[in-house]
């Protein structure tokens, strides 16, 4: 059985990371990014509720005396 030549390994993988940099590297320079982004602030409008108005105090079984 013939033994596996790997002497050529290097040179692909190198020259493959080097093409999907290039390629990575045109894709990129291809989007328009904005230069100064402006943030927007958003307001919620609070909601009163029934329950936030009056005290309650939930008992739990466990919670309870012997």
């Amino acid at each position: 059985m013939p033994q596996l030549d790997t002497s050529t390994w290097l040179m692909m993988i190198m020259s493959m990371f080097l093409t999907l940099f290039i390629i990575f590297q045109l894709k990129i320079s291809k989007h328009n990014f904005h230069y100064n982004p402006e943030l927007t602030t958003t307001k919620t409008p609070k909601q009163n509720s029934p329950w936030e108005t009056t005290w309650t105090k939930i008992y739990l079984p466990l919670s309870l005396p012997l």
